[in-house]
């Protein structure tokens, strides 16, 4: 009976470890070649057309549009990034952060030890005016 009651336990307890965990994709998987098509200057429909429509947009922060991406793979994050897109007068000014790498291949899988594309460096300032 102990023999038994001890097997019923190991069963119950062994049962615990497989839980079936789903795999969860959220946001935007923008791929590199989209994101370094975004340049300075572009309008907010131009923007939305080549990456989408982001994710957030935020009422306080109107000329800023956040892109994420979240992939969790068996309840384990595989990949997880995030960009902003930044206006100025409804163009583009500068573009922070950077794209999923693993969206160019068509899949969206964690890629550990992938570098990310280098971000869109920010417009240089404009030269100061001369004094006269």
């Amino acid at each position: 009976m102990r023999l038994l009651a001890t097997l019923a336990l190991a069963a119950l307890l062994a049962g615990c470890s497989l839980v079936h965990r789903i795999d969860i994709q959220q946001g935007n998987a923008v791929p590199p070649e989209s994101f370094l098509k975004v340049k300075t200057g572009m309008t907010r429909p131009e923007v939305r057309q080549l990456l989408g429509t982001p994710l957030l947009t935020d009422v306080f922060h109107a000329n800023r549009w956040d892109y994420f991406f979240r992939n969790e793979r068996g309840g384990k994050l595989a990949e997880e990034n995030r960009f902003s897109v930044y206006f100025v007068d409804d163009k583009v000014a500068r573009v922070e952060g950077s794209p999923t790498p693993s969206a160019s291949r068509g899949q969206v899988v964690g890629m550990p030890g992938q570098p990310a594309p280098a971000p869109i460096p920010a417009p240089a300032p404009a030269p100061a005016p001369s004094p006269k």
